[in-house]
């Protein structure tokens, strides 16, 4: 399955989008899709976690 540009991405968040979307709102799914995206990719390429390797690294920041 080919990969979409980023410009068809955006066109389909543009379509999916009210048209009383602000410019505001509009970077903020942008910024959603990106974060999504990397996220997608880091998965794919081996970079996460299991919850309970999660869970272990955050028990060393959050208190008890």
């Amino acid at each position: 399955m080919p990969t979409a540009t980023a410009k068809h991405d955006v066109e389909r968040l543009l379509e999916q989008l009210p048209d009383t979307s602000t410019l505001e709102d509009i970077q903020y799914h942008l910024y959603v899709l990106e974060k999504v995206q990397r996220g997608r990719a880091d998965i794919a390429d081996g970079r996460s976690l299991t919850a309970e390797q999660a869970r272990a690294r955050l028990a060393r920041w959050l208190p008890r």
